[in-house]
């Protein structure tokens, strides 16, 4: 056997590109297609790449998946012209990453710290997403300085802690606070 005909049957990763916010719809689309044709010898895994958050929204703790890269599918497959044209043309799908229409698969050193990064994520559980950038109004309802009001001058997202910039006795003073102490002033 020589090496070209190796080559051929082994699957590699490729990243196919859809509308932002379809993933999951054309994962579904093509998971039934592949079973619906007998394909599964030459697709192995498709990937959404994602992780779990918790946002603060209304004063409430909600839980989402939120996607390491919108718009994008990672898939496993022995690529020939059929399968590509097969998955090319399904619906939401923009096509695959590559130049012209020769589609280009991961080095598996991109692929290892793309499955890394998710293993990470799963591992680590839910990751905050901290609802406040530099410059918002925000009021502090909980602790010591409870109802001052002030800036946010600084995210530590490590520490899941703000440096809210407030007015104490007309002096311009800095505070690290807890994310969770702090309302969008409205």
């Amino acid at each position: 056997m020589t090496e070209e005909k190796k080559q051929e049957g082994v699957r590699k990763w490729y990243v196919l590109r859809t509308f932002s916010g379809h993933e999951k719809k054309v994962k579904q689309y093509l998971e039934r297609e592949i079973e619906r044709l007998g394909l599964q010898d030459r697709v192995g895994q498709i990937l959404i790449p994602t992780e779990t958050v918790f946002e603060l929204r209304g004063g409430k703790k909600r839980t989402r998946e939120r996607t390491f890269f919108p718009g994008y599918i990672l898939i496993e497959a022995v690529l020939d012209r059929e399968l590509q044209h097969l998955i090319a043309n399904m619906p939401s799908v923009v096509g695959f990453l590559g130049s012209g229409d020769q589609p280009t698969p991961l080095r598996p050193d991109e692929v290892r710290r793309i499955l890394g990064k998710v293993d990470e994520a799963r591992e680590m559980g839910e990751q905050p997403e901290i609802p406040f950038k530099p410059g918002d109004v925000v009021r502090i309802i909980e602790g010591p300085f409870n109802n001052f009001t002030g800036v946010v001058e600084e995210v530590y997202p490590d520490k899941l802690k703000l440096k809210v910039m407030v007015s104490i006795f007309g002096r311009k003073t800095p505070l690290e606070v807890d994310y969770l102490q702090v309302e969008r002033e409205s």
